[in-house]
């Protein structure tokens, strides 16, 4: 047992540690912007001093954790996790899920999707399935479907993407500044490493200077084309962990030119269902 507790401790200091140093802070910077005692941050540091669970919650609002994050500080000190991670459909997020889905909803008859923190879709208005089947058969593709996958896979949009290493730098930078808490985990790193098995992301240089305020993505098709640029939503003020997680990426025209139907010489495709959100 004494051994199990110096572990825990120990592990419980190297994430202090690593949260300061991820935010540029000494233990007196810390010490000054919450309030508590440098000696006693660094005895909790030290595994030294047992940390109660209001000190925790405290150094990781100041360090800006991500709830995620936050629970696994409170495990390693042996306190049960705060923040909770609902699925979709229990009540405590019926809130989030209308607002979502009007969200959706409105954006037809353009694409919108919404993602997790490692940029699977786990939700979808009607248009996006449409846009996208019309290059590619999504349901060859295992669910969760990734959008990283899909936009840097060979046999996925990558072929129909104008200037792709231009889009793929884009999208790995936006992979870094999107992460939550500006921190790559572990599995955001994995997903980077499967990219780069595909031919050429290895190489991918900085992303040119843009002569317009975005830099669009213009897919191209039959030698039709539909550019598009995206805004991201999130949550406000999230308190549990599915709801800091998730964002909304809305595709807007960027071009009075873009043709707000999928690219499809099918015209049964284009044919509208009732606008609904709905899961992928």
């Amino acid at each position: 047992m004494q051994t199990q507790e110096r572990a825990k401790e120990h592990e419980l200091g190297n994430l202090l540690r690593y949260w300061r140093h991820q935010r540029g802070k000494s233990q007196l910077d810390l010490s000054l912007d919450t309030g508590i005692s440098q000696r006693h941050l660094s005895f909790v540091e030290s595994g030294r001093s047992v940390p109660s669970r209001d000190l925790l919650l405290i150094v990781s609002e100041t360090l800006d954790t991500p709830l995620r994050e936050r629970n696994v500080l409170l495990l390693a000190s042996g306190y049960a996790p705060v923040y909770t991670e609902h699925a979709w459909e229990v009540p405590e997020m019926a809130a989030v899920t209308k607002a979502i889905d009007t969200v959706l909803k409105q954006q037809e008859p353009h694409p919108a999707l919404v993602l997790d923190r490692y940029w699977n879709v786990i939700r979808t208005n009607e248009a996006a399935p449409r846009f996208f089947g019309s290059f590619v058969g999504l349901e060859a593709r295992k669910k969760p479907r990734n959008l990283l996958d899909l936009m840097f896979d060979p046999a996925g949009m990558r072929p129909f993407v104008e200037q792709w290493e231009a889009v793929a730098a884009g999208l790995l930078q936006r992979v870094y500044r999107e992460t939550v808490g500006h921190v790559t985990n572990q599995t955001t790193l994995e997903l980077l490493r499967g990219l780069e098995k595909y031919p050429g992301v290895k190489e991918l240089s900085r992303i040119p200077k843009a002569q317009g305020p975005v830099i669009p993505i213009t897919f191209v098709k039959s030698g039709r084309r539909s550019s598009y640029f995206s805004l991201i939503t999130t949550v406000g003020t999230p308190q549990c962990v599915t709801a800091q997680e998730l964002r909304i990426e809305c595709m807007f025209p960027a071009d009075a030119g873009s043709s707000c139907k999928p690219v499809c010489e099918d015209s049964s495709l284009l044919v509208r269902e009732k606008t609904r959100a709905r899961p992928v």
